[in-house]
């Protein structure tokens, strides 16, 4: 029994750090005609110059290993944009009710009551778009748990694993 028990704890700890990730792309696309990638210029990212640098560390790691190449004149070029915000996460409410009723009368009244504070979420996008045609190819949006008080560590950690989460349905089949 107290194995089931943890066994539970660890499942629902582990799914609620878990990215989700939302994809799009062109489907007339041959994605194998890329090879080479550079990021805009022009970024505004919506993150600090320290996480920037952090995701973009990341982003070469990981199109490294997909066997892309950074360029000054490449096959497409990356936007990034992101945002945190507070959520209300859902499922959090403890709903208190009343009724009544006598002789085909009733009534109720039924009350949520939020429980614990909002969380917060960063949402992530990242965008690949052709450098000759300038059109978006692909797209995918993650939304994440974050927390402020987090080390650099932490930070770097989390920015890789939303990264591999997000890469590991490109390219698109």
């Amino acid at each position: 029994m107290r194995i089931f028990l943890l066994s539970v704890v660890f499942i629902v700890l582990t799914s609620c750090g878990a990215a989700k990730v939302n994809y799009d792309y062109d489907d007339q696309t041959d994605f194998t005609a890329y090879s080479t990638y550079n990021y805009f210029g022009d970024m505004e990212t919506g993150l600090s110059e320290l996480d920037e640098k952090r995701l973009m560390d990341a982003l070469d790691a990981t199109l490294g290993e997909k066997g892309f190449m950074f360029a000054e004149e490449p096959d497409m070029f990356i936007n990034i944009k992101s945002s945190v915000y507070r959520d209300q996460a859902s499922g959090s409410n403890v709903g208190v009710g009343l009724g009544g009723g006598n002789r085909g009368i009733g009534g109720g009244v039924s009350i949520g009551i939020p429980v614990g504070g909002p969380k917060m979420t960063r949402q992530l996008q990242i965008d690949f778009v052709d450098s000759n045609k300038d059109m978006l190819i692909w797209q995918a949006i993650s939304e994440s748990p974050f927390r402020e008080g987090d080390t650099p560590q932490e930070k770097s950690e989390k920015l890789q694993a939303v990264v591999d989460k997000i890469f590991s349905k490109y390219p698109p089949e």
